[in-house]
């Protein structure tokens, strides 16, 4: 028993599949760079931090401080 002779077109097809497949892979993969900036870094520190405490008391707790005094 002989196996039947496959289509030439589709040997081809099929060849040229496993061929392009790894160029096709190696086309897809990311590559990364990396480069010195040409001017230098700078780091302005020059920052006005400026905060307010606000504090509410009881009527009653004001009272006693105007009244005597804490100590």
């Amino acid at each position: 028993m002989k196996k039947p002779l496959r289509p030439t077109g589709l040997l081809l097809a099929r060849a040229l599949m496993i061929l392009t497949l790894p160029l096709a892979m190696v086309a897809c993969t990311p590559t990364v760079q990396m480069a010195a900036p040409k001017e230098p870094i700078t780091v302005n520190l020059n920052v006005k931090i400026q905060h307010e405490i606000y504090v509410k008391v009881d009527k009653d707790v004001e009272d006693l401080f105007s009244e005597k005094g804490l100590f």
